[in-house]
């Protein structure tokens, strides 16, 4: 127990930098002596560790202390090589001198077993330089002027402050903090028409976790279909959200955002859906279905 806290202990430094022998001890759930104890057999096996009093004393390592390649598992060798060919993936410049390198000084073998690409089919350039203009602008904290259609039919020109690229539902999104509206907002990536990366900076802050997604106000949405969609029920529905019938359809029920994406979402499954409930919502899509009729009939 004493030997994991004491690699515990050393984590912790290397990713905060220092800290104060209570904090420690309150972290791991120990006596200030005993931490005191600690650091002096961390000093003993020869880490760089020290103690240094006053208002902006603590619990320091020396600058540029890095742990022994040694101290790593193969398993923790393994889960580092793994998670830095999912981030390589995302690369478009020095894709495997960093792996290469790593795998070397680890005596581990590594599979090109990940590849991704950001686009859309037959618009592979636009949208992957648009991932690559807002990543950098993430990483290096720059506000960004998008143009973004949005779910209510709204085309606007926006300067946001991006936090995040996040992956949900098959789609990409930017999480960001929108100067216009001083809030934050999730864009998805397919809907941004144009980038253009500002010189302006701005101090980085946290995303809240109580921002979700979808830009409409949540429904619980139960919807039938026969069992030959299955195929498509499956694209867009989580198992556990469908129940087989003993005739085959399928009962699929979840919350989504009640919004023009829905609507036309319904109706991409043309005479192939039923709408259990909400009930109101089958006047909505029949009056959009004999639009549609009206407009392009013969």
């Amino acid at each position: 127990m004493q030997e994991s806290r004491l690699f515990k202990i050393v984590y912790h430094l290397l990713d905060k930098g220092q800290a104060t022998a209570p904090e420690l001890a309150k972290k791991f759930e120990v006596s200030v002596r005993t931490i005191y104890r600690d650091i002096d057999a961390l000093s003993a096996a020869g880490i760089p560790i020290y103690t240094e009093a006053g208002r902006n004393g603590g619990v320091h390592l020396m600058r540029d202390f890095v742990l022994d390649r040694t101290l790593l598992s193969k398993e923790e060798k393994q889960e580092i090589l793994t998670a830095l060919q999912s981030v390589n993936a995302t690369q478009n410049i020095g894709r495997s001198q960093t792996l290469q390198k790593l795998s070397a000084m680890f005596h581990l073998n590594w599979q090109d077993w990940l590849e991704v690409d950001f686009s859309r089919w037959g618009n592979e350039r636009f949208d992957n330089e648009k991932f690559e203009s807002l990543k950098s602008a993430v990483i290096h904290c720059r506000n960004v002027k998008i143009q973004y259609a949005s779910s209510y039919e709204v085309i606007s020109e926006r300067i946001v402050q991006p936090c995040k690229l996040a992956y949900k539902a098959k789609a990409w999104y930017l999480k960001a903090f929108c100067t216009e509206k001083q809030d934050w907002r999730t864009f998805k990536l397919n809907r941004i028409l144009d980038v253009e990366v500002l010189d302006e900076c701005f101090q980085r802050r946290s995303f809240p976790g109580s921002v979700d997604v979808c830009e409409g106000e949540y429904r619980q949405i139960t919807l039938r279909f026969p069992r030959e969609m299955a195929y498509r029920v499956y694209d867009e529905f989580d198992k556990t959200q469908v129940q087989q019938q003993p005739n085959g359809d399928l009962i699929a029920s979840a919350k989504m955002p009640e919004d023009a994406w829905l609507i036309g979402f319904l109706l991409s499954f043309g005479t192939q859906v039923d709408i259990l409930s909400p009930v109101y919502l089958r006047e909505t899509i029949a009056k959009q279905a004999k639009l549609i009729y009206e407009k392009n009939k013969p």
